[in-house]
């Protein structure tokens, strides 16, 4: 890269005006279709039931509630988010659910010990979370 010009330019000093967003005109983002809560605990069930859970309904409000909850809420995943596309999106999901998921270490061993073990599990788990979390709007 080399800098070939410079150029100043000025603006007028006085108030702007831009338009709103026509809503009522085409090019608008279809909503996209949200995994409902039974799904993704079929999905788990159909996967993971064979590990043996020492508490598998807790294991599972973890995985559908708490989870996706806290990566929702994670700021570095909201502002990749608003202002990003998905591919940055996505990776700042994965960062946050990571942390997430490690925040659980004490209380869930089994599902730490799962989703740094078991590959299978764990791009499940981040597939599940990003595909319900990318959907929802921004919070704030």
């Amino acid at each position: 890269m080399e800098k070939r010009a410079t150029e100043t330019i000025s603006l007028q000093d006085q108030d702007g005006h831009i338009e709103p967003v026509p809503i009522s005109e085409g090019g608008h983002k279809p909503e996209p279709e949200m995994d409902q809560l039974s799904n993704i605990l079929k999905a788990f069930n159909d996967q993971f039931g064979s590990i043996e859970w020492k508490d598998v309904d807790r294991i599972r409000k973890v995985i559908a509630q708490e989870i996706p909850a806290k990566v929702a809420a994670d700021g570095a995943f909201q502002n990749a988010k608003k202002g990003s596309d998905r591919q940055n999106a996505r990776i700042e999901h994965d960062k946050a659910l990571q942390r997430v998921v490690a925040g659980f270490l004490a209380d869930h061993t089994e599902l730490f010990k799962q989703f740094q073990d078991n590959h299978s599990f764990r791009r499940w788990l981040e597939d599940s979370i990003f595909a319900v979390n990318y959907s929802q709007p921004p919070a704030g």
